[in-house]
């Protein structure tokens, strides 16, 4: 009993340390975000790629995102962020250490949000996290136990299925920013249309090469553009699209058609029917999905690829 009493000890030291580890290593990170932030306040450039860094977000998310928060004004520093798995890599974790926003997060699985809620710094800052499998029926009431203002500062979404459709359903906030997930295999820079609606979807079950997903940037940004919004670029990878309210746009940010402001993704996710990466490329990535149905946004019709 001794013996097992003294190893469990060690065991929780030994995590401690870890945890420690992980929190000064953070530490370093937040303060090479800040020197790359004050180096990027000096450029002119409209293009938002220009202003790329990762901290905790995919790819380079985290520049983008303090260069849009410092040309446009926002009056509540509150994000609401869903699909974030367990938030260590998300779009909004460097705003809320670095900058202190406040913040709520969703995610369908219930082991990523308690492992969310282990973390060092989920009580350190006012941050809430739910898990639930977000719907076009149920995002408005979820959104709601947030508590802010409508007048959100960012709203991010990525759910690798139905998000044009959640986008389009929601009506109890007003972001100032809006980043939404595209999905660049679907011809995006001129096509408006979606993979058709399952309040179920599941990217993998869906189609195995789990390419089968989400909308293309045409259609993403006709929906934007419906609720106010205006398109202010891409992100390098091809990935996600940033959008401000038409209501606090201005001349430090260039307006874009989805066709101008449309990146082709690089990264190689295609898988074969036992779920192994088969590294497809290129035109090879829609080739797999071929023959699968779409749906129009535009023309309220059904579609195939």
């Amino acid at each position: 009993m001794k013996c097992f009493k003294s190893l469990v000890a060690r065991l929780k030291a030994a995590l401690l340390v870890i945890l420690r580890t992980d929190e000064r290593m953070d530490e370093v990170k937040i303060n090479q975000g800040r020197i790359l932030s004050a180096m990027n306040a000096h450029k002119t450039s409209k293009n938002i790629q220009d202003y790329e860094f990762k901290i905790f977000s995919q790819w380079g998310e985290d520049g983008i995102i303090q260069h849009l928060t410092r040309v446009v004004e926002i009056k509540h520093k509150t994000f609401i962020e869903f699909g974030v798995e367990d938030f260590s890599e998300s779009n909004c974790r460097y705003l809320l250490m670095k900058d202190n926003w406040r913040g709520f997060v969703i995610d369908g699985s219930a082991k990523n949000i308690e492992r969310l809620k282990r973390s060092y710094f989920y009580w350190k800052y006012d941050l809430n996290a739910v898990d639930a499998f977000i719907t076009k029926d149920n995002i408005n009431a979820l959104l709601l136990k947030s508590g802010f203002d409508e007048d959100l500062g960012i709203l991010s979404i990525d759910i690798d299925g139905n998000d044009y459709y959640v986008l389009e359903a929601i009506d109890t906030f007003k972001p100032r920013i809006l980043i939404c997930e595209y999905n660049a295999v679907l011809d995006g820079t001129k096509k408006k249309i979606s993979v058709p609606y399952d309040p179920d979807f599941f990217r993998t079950r869906k189609h195995h090469s789990n390419l089968y997903f989400g909308a293309s940037l045409a259609a993403m940004t006709h929906i934007a553009q419906q609720k106010g919004y205006v398109l202010a670029g891409t992100n390098m990878s091809g990935g996600n699209a940033f959008y401000v309210r038409k209501d606090v746009w201005n001349d430090r940010l260039e307006a874009l058609t989805a066709e101008q402001a449309f990146t082709d993704s690089r990264f190689r996710e295609s898988r074969d029917e036992e779920g192994n990466l088969t590294f497809a490329g290129g035109e090879d990535r829609l080739k797999l999905i071929r023959g699968m149905p779409v749906f129009n946004v535009a023309e309220n019709a059904p579609e195939t690829l």
